[in-house]
């Protein structure tokens, strides 16, 4: 006689129950999706799999899969807004925000195109970096104007993680592992680049 099925997926909780549902789990759940089998996956039966439950129970908090995703890109960009030390210079902050905001994007090499396409959301990525704008603000530099120049270093940001996770045009499956040497290449590139935009805002924004 077989014997039924069992499922004990991450949604699993005591006695089989399924674990409750919130959209931070979803989102939790999203991401494991998304850094394990990249983004073609991240589909909302996906995630229903991953936390053990029927797709259908996850409308109840995600509306639909744009949504999701729209999640996705705030949740990950918030893991790279790191509070600046309130005696820091803007730019020092500015330079901070670049490298922790990078790091991100390495540690989820597949979320890079999906930040790249789907901006963060408006409001949530202004209350984020509220403290940058702070340190723009306390040396008498317009909102306009760091918002430019934050706004320029992000997409450089992301262009360049675009540029060392990406796949090559015509090649099939995710670009090879780089070695070391790939690896100070693009963190030099990276560093110069960067140095080279902060100290183009310092020069324009004196005074």
């Amino acid at each position: 006689m077989n014997q039924p099925a069992r499922h004990g997926g991450r949604g699993a909780g005591r006695g089989g129950r399924p674990a409750v549902l919130t959209p931070g789990r979803i989102v939790a759940a999203a991401v494991e999706v998304l850094d394990a089998e990249g983004l073609d996956a991240l589909t909302m039966r996906r995630i229903g799999t991953q936390l053990g439950v029927a797709a259908m129970s996850l409308y109840r908090h995600v509306p639909n899969r744009d949504a999701l995703l729209a999640a996705v890109v705030d949740h990950l960009f918030s893991e790279a807004v790191i509070e600046p030390d309130p005696a820091s210079s803007w730019a020092e902050a500015l330079t901070r925000f670049a490298t922790a905001y990078r790091r991100t994007l390495l540690a989820h090499p597949h979320a890079v195109p999906l930040l790249a396409t789907h901006p963060v959301d408006v409001d949530t990525g202004l209350t984020l970096l509220t403290g940058l704008l702070d340190r723009f603000a306390a040396a008498g530099v317009p909102r306009d104007d760091a918002l430019t120049a934050i706004q320029s270093v992000g997409v450089y940001v992301l262009g360049h993680a675009l540029a060392q996770v990406g796949t090559p045009p015509g090649t099939d499956g995710p670009a090879p592992a780089a070695d070391p040497a790939a690896t100070a290449f693009y963190d030099h590139w990276f560093d110069a680049g960067l140095l080279a935009m902060v100290t183009g805002f310092e020069r324009r924004l004196a005074g």
